[in-house]
C-alpha cells in the first residue's frame, strides 16, 4: 500500500510510520511540526519507501500519485497545547479533517480518523461504550478539543454516507510510550519526568480521578486492525485497566525507585476544569470485531518507556 499519515512526526503517528514501513508499504508522513518532532522520524528520512511533507493540514492537501489509505492523526492532543492554541485546535479538527477526507475521496483511499475518548467528556456512563453520546461542555476550556473531535467524527460519517468514502473511527484512550514529549503536560510524561529528576509528583486535587493507560504498541496494533476491518462506526481502543491518578503516582515512584514525594495541588488556571473524573473504555466491540485487546501490562510498558524518558533528559542535560 501507499499510505499517508497526517501527524506522522507525532507520538503515535511516528510509531505507525515504523509499523507500515516494517510491513513493506510506502509511507508519507505529513506534519506541520507544531507538536510533532523530526527526531521521532529521523531514522526514517533515508528510507527508500518513506517521504516527509512539512505541511499544515488546515490548508489544502495535495499529494502526488495514488494513495490506498489515509490515517488522520494530526491534532493538538495535550491540554497544554489546546489551551494555548484553541483556534488552531478547532481548525485541525474541522478544516484538517475536511481536507484529509477530500483527499481520500479524490484518491479512492480508505480513511481512518484518530478520534479520542474525550468525545465522552466527563462521562455519566462507566465504563464508556461506543453507544454513549457523552457529556461535553461545548463552551468550557476543553471544548475546543472535545468538540473538534466530535465534529471530525460527524464529517467522517457524512463523507462515508454521502460520498461513499470507506471510513473508520478510532476513539483512542490514554496512550503512552517512547516518543512522547517530555513537557507535553499529560500525566505520564509529568510523573516520569518528575520521578527521574527527584522532584515531587504533582497530583491535581485529591488524585481520585481515574485513567486507563494503553501502551503504544497495543494502540498501533488496534489501529492497524481497524484500518483493515470491514467496520465503519466508532471503535474504542484503550486498556480497560483503570486506576486512580494517585495510584499511578505511587506506581511511577515504585518502578523508578525515585525518592520523590507526592504533592497535591489545585491549579489556579483551567487545566482541571471539566477534567473527566473517570475514564475507562468498554472494549467489547474491539474484542468482537478486531479480535483485539491490550497485550502489554502497565509494568512492562513502563519498563520500555522510562529508559526512553531518562535518555531524553540526559540529552537535554537535565540528568
Amino acid at each position: 500500500m501507499r499510505v499517508l499519515i497526517t501527524g506522522g512526526a507525532g507520538f503515535i503517528g511516528s510509531h505507525l510510520c515504523d509499523r507500515f514501513l516494517d510491513e513493506g508499504h510506502q509511507v508519507i508522513a505529513m506534519d506541520n511540526l507544531v507538536t510533532g518532532n523530526m527526531a521521532n522520524i529521523a531514522q526514517l528520512m533515508d528510507h527508500e519507501r518513506f517521504r516527509f511533507i512539512h505541511h499544515d493540514v488546515t490548508k489544502y492537501i495535495d499529494v502526488e500519485g495514488p494513495l490506498d489509505a489515509i490515517l488522520h492523526l494530526a491534532s493538538l492532543a495535550s491540554p497544554v497545547d489546546y489551551l494555548e492554541k484553541p483556534i488552531q485546535t478547532l481548525k485541525v479538527g474541522a478544516l484538517g479533517t475536511h481536507n484529509a477526507l477530500g483527499l481520500a475521496l479524490a484518491k479512492g483511499a480508505i480513511f481512518l480518523l484518530a478520534s479520542t475518548s474525550e468525545v465522552y467528556g466527563d462521562p455519566l456512563v462507566h465504563p464508556q461504550p461506543e453507544t454513549y453520546w457523552g457529556n461535553v461542555n461545548p463552551v468550557g476550556p476543553r471544548g475546543v478539543y472535545d468538540e473538534s473531535k466530535r465534529f471530525a467524527e460527524s464529517i467522517t460519517m457524512a463523507y462515508q454516507g454521502y460520498h461513499g468514502v470507506p471510513t473508520c473511527i478510532a476513539r483512542i484512550f490514554n496512550t503512552y510510550g517512547p516518543a512522547m514529549r517530555l513537557d507535553d503536560g499529560r500525566v505520564v510524561p509529568n510523573f516520569v519526568r518528575q520521578a527521574l529528576l527527584g522532584e515531587p509528583l504533582t497530583v491535581y486535587d485529591d488524585g481520585s480521578r481515574t485513567r486507563s493507560f494503553c501502551y503504544v504498541s497495543d494502540m498501533v496494533e488496534g489501529l492497524h486492525r481497524l484500518l483493515h476491518a470491514d467496520y465503519r462506526g466508532p471503535v474504542n481502543l484503550g486498556n480497560p485497566r483503570e486506576m486512580t491518578i494517585l495510584e499511578f503516582a505511587h506506581k511511577i515512584i515504585a518502578v523508578t525507585g525515585s525518592p520523590s514525594a507526592i504533592t497535591f495541588v489545585t491549579p489556579e488556571d483551567e487545566r482541571t476544569r471539566d477534567d473527566p473524573n473517570v475514564r475507562q473504555p468498554d472494549i467489547s466491540l474491539a474484542r468482537r470485531i478486531l479480535a483485539w485487546e491490550p497485550a502489554v501490562s502497565l509494568e512492562e510498558g513502563l519498563a520500555h518507556t522510562i529508559p526512553w524518558f531518562r535518555q531524553q533528559l540526559e540529552k537535554d542535560g537535565r540528568l
